[in-house]
């Protein structure tokens, strides 16, 4: 094993045919003998599945596509007294596909909460402490004995005739009459009712917060209806259980929608308000048309208004009516503790509202960055997608929650009691913000199966919020995207870890997998591999091929291959399917210069090379230890060969030199006094993970110049290459990744010379507790008497 890279010099004689020879220098193996690894640069055809007339081989939808759709007319009653929540729908389901359908399947997400769920029965666990001593918190959930799920209490047909139905777990099935035939709709109803959980003790995307303080709740509510699941030609019904972690799949459709909430209470919620004439005081529709127009959030409903409703128990109700087109789901958010604004924001020829919903708790945060985040998001994503289509995005406060559904989202970020707050809670709000409302472009529009592949709407979503995130402010600390963020998971224990084209519901480390590595996968290919016009122009390509539609991986993968014009197949192999990872080693230096065969010339550098070696340890002792040589002690004994000096030049050797040039072509001549310097470089492939060689050499005059080289240099031995550089100028360090632009997981085999990275470190007793944030600490110390102040 190579643990240091070296590097040794060589003088190379040019013949008079030019051939450069030195020791291995421009050899070539025998093709038979090279030690090859084909899985590295094989085509994933075998992997993908074969296209079709409906998913071509460019990657976009076939002339052949179709989708179902389901459209939906609910009644929806919240009790905020009892915490429960009712409703009846209409579905309307139209059957594109070219088959009959004798059956549907609807998914009733809320029997996560079920009595009989399998989900706590599958979850795992033990007593974390190891000394008989179990966290309340946990001790707690295993005692939790919450009624949740749906209560159906009828699913009828149109002419209200009882429809048979079962429920396995989290889907339900209906059965049709008759078939659904191709082409065909068919409208059916469905009652229920379910008791809202308690979010910060039972966990969930949706439910409620209670605020002891002044003893309301925040509904911030999802999954609250059967829904239709997806019917397709990639798995036929998608009825995968929910299990907890793997999202949605869900047809597009229309929704008309309304929610009978308190009369106190301020309502967002997926689509477009219908009502506001009934629902909205005349100076709350004002301020919401101003904001249409202004520069900066315009606030609907105030922090005084909204502490003033805290303190009503209105007993009657209002109606709230939002309609919204072409969705595939629906979310709403309701509280008297709400304030609420607005901002207009510009997408193609359309003004979008964005707009935030919060507690006096969210502040000052939310009312300044809540909405700013929400509009830049809407500017960035539409610039690497398409124009956001919706009429409204919108932010919901939660305590620490992040989830997204169309048109709304719902997002962590609460400061201190007192106001203050910590960068990290500043910059986690803004980004989950960014995160959430970025998911309406992937998987809202770009409608991929949440419950297969997770990676598809959170690692490209990751991968734009971060772009989102560098346009925010300069040195934005973006939690993933960057390469060198993702190098401690990627040299993690394989145990540990499986392929991004896992199934969500088996993905280990789940941040790292479906959000982190994909995210910088797609860094990667854009900085490193294909250029940022390429790929940029390759996922416009994509996202736009797929708007309301539904695309697998293949589909993608496909796509980006199709519009960049570059073979990808060995990078989705290696990042998609593997757990390798990279960490390419710079092992052997070799230096090597043309001989100018001028013996004036050369001989003196022979010279300085030979005095420039160490001396052996037994010679230097041999000076003082051996008292006097036979030759010291008989002279009689020296010839020739004591005196002679190999290093000198004869005039023999001049007269050579001179008939040596007169055979040269002005050339080859030009070629002897060029001074180019050559570097023989050998890289190993420790992590396996194939990538590109991105090499700096850093000059005697301290200029540096970087080279790029690409992963198929890997194409022939994927294990160990070894390649000659052509230099002007003698180099004194070489630098493999200089710009951390590969995830290369151990930067300290990247170097010649050997870089040692220096560390500090301090005593554990030294270390004094840090103050909650910043931000707090200088207001308390502010706020403190002189004398007291440290």
């Amino acid at each position: 094993m190579i643990t240091q890279a070296t590097c040794t010099r060589s003088r190379l004689v040019l013949w008079a045919i030019l051939l450069l020879t030195g020791p291995g220098l421009l050899a070539q193996i025998p093709y038979a003998k090279r030690p090859i690894n084909p899985d590295k640069f094989r085509q994933l055809e075998e992997e993908l599945p074969t296209p079709t007339p409906y998913r071509n081989a460019a990657g976009a939808p076939g002339h052949a596509y179709w989708q179902n759709r389901a459209d939906y007319d609910m009644d929806i009653r919240l009790d905020d007294d009892r915490q429960q929540l009712y409703g009846t729908e209409t579905i309307t389901y139209q059957n594109a596909s070219p088959d009959a359908l004798s059956y549907l399947w609807l998914q009733l997400d809320q029997n996560l909460f079920a009595k009989t769920s399998e989900t706590s029965l599958i979850q795992t666990g033990s007593i974390s402490q190891g000394n008989g001593r179990l966290p309340y918190q946990e001790l707690q959930a295993l005692h939790q004995d919450f009624d949740g799920g749906f209560k159906i209490e009828y699913v009828q047909d149109a002419a209200g005739k009882a429809l048979p139905f079962t429920i396995v777990k989290t889907m339900m099935r209906v059965d049709l009459p008759q078939a659904l035939l191709p082409g065909k709709t068919f409208a059916f109803k469905v009652k229920w009712w379910y008791n809202i959980n308690d979010r910060q003790k039972l966990g969930g995307r949706s439910g409620m917060e209670y605020f002891p303080a002044d003893s309301n709740y925040i509904y911030t509510i999802a999954q609250f209806f059967p829904r239709m699941c997806v019917y397709n030609e990639v798995y036929g019904w998608q009825h995968k259980q929910f299990l907890g972690r793997g999202e949605f799949t869900l047809p597009f459709g229309n929704y008309t929608v309304r929610l009978t909430t308190p009369a106190d209470h301020v309502v967002g919620a997926t689509g477009v308000l219908q009502n506001a004439d009934k629902v909205l005081t005349a100076e709350q529709r004002r301020r919401l048309e101003a904001a249409r127009t202004s520069a900066d959030p315009v606030i609907i409903v105030t922090q005084e208004e909204a502490t003033a409703a805290e303190k009503q128990r209105a007993r009657q109700e209002k109606t709230w009516i939002f309609k919204a087109e072409n969705v595939r789901d629906f979310a709403f958010a309701s509280s008297r503790k709400f304030i609420w604004d607005a901002l207009g924001v510009k997408s193609g020829d359309r003004t979008v509202l964005a707009m935030s919903y919060y507690p006096k708790e969210g502040n000052p945060l939310w009312e300044r960055y809540s909405t700013r985040a929400v509009a830049i998001t809407l500017r960035v994503y539409s610039r690497h997608t398409f124009d956001y289509p919706y009429p409204v995005a919108i932010s919901v406060h939660t305590r620490d929650i992040g989830m997204e559904y169309p048109m709304i989202c719902f997002n962590g970020g609460r400061p201190e009691p007192d106001g203050t707050y910590s960068a990290a809670t500043k910059y986690g709000m803004i980004s989950v913000i960014i995160h959430e409302v970025g998911h309406n472009y992937f998987p809202m529009i770009v409608n991929s199966d949440e419950r297969q592949w997770s990676w598809m709407d959170e690692g490209l979503n990751t991968f734009l919020q971060y772009l989102t995130e560098q346009e925010w402010e300069r040195g934005y600390p973006s939690r993933r995207g960057p390469a060198y963020r993702m190098t401690e998971y990627m040299r993690g224990v394989p145990e540990g870890m499986v392929p991004i084209m896992t199934n969500s519901e088996s993905v280990l480390q789940f941040g790292n997998n479906a959000y982190g590595k994909p995210a910088t996968a797609l860094n990667i290919l854009r900085e490193t591999i294909l250029g940022r016009e390429l790929f940029d122009f390759a996922f416009r390509q994509y996202a736009q091929r797929w708007m309301f539609k539904q695309p697998s991986p293949a589909d993608f993968f496909r796509s980006m291959e199709d519009a960049s014009g570059v073979d990808l197949d060995w990078f989705w192999r290696g990042w998609f399917y593997t757990n390798d990872n990279v960490d390419i080693s710079l092992d052997k230096v070799a230096w090597y210069q043309v001989s100018t065969l001028d013996p004036d010339v050369e001989k003196p550098l022979a010279k300085a090379v030979q005095e420039a070696q160490p001396d052996f340890i037994g010679d230097t002792r041999n000076e003082t230890l051996i008292a006097q040589t036979l030759t010291e002690q008989d002279p009689r004994l020296k010839d020739f060969y004591n005196t002679y000096d190999p290093f000198a030049v004869m005039p023999s050797e001049r007269v050579a030199y001179q008939q040596t040039l007169k055979g040269l072509t002005p050339t080859e001549q030009a070629l002897l006094k060029s001074g180019s310097q050559y570097y023989e470089l050998t890289f190993r492939n420790v992590g396996g993970l194939v990538s590109p060689l991105i090499v700096a050499f850093t000059y005697a005059d301290s200029s540096q110049e970087v080279i790029r080289i690409p992963a198929e240099i890997w194409r022939m031995n994927a294990d160990s290459v070894t390649k000659v550089f052509r230099l002007p100028k003698e180099v004194i360090s070489i630098q493999v990744d200089p710009y951390l632009e590969t995830a290369d997981t151990d930067v300290t085999n990247n170097a010649w010379p050997r870089q040692v990275v220096p560390s500090r470190f301090q005593l554990y007793k030294m270390n004094r507790p840090e103050a909650p944030n910043p931000m707090q600490r200088q207001q308390r110390e502010a706020e403190a008497p002189a004398g007291s102040r440290p």
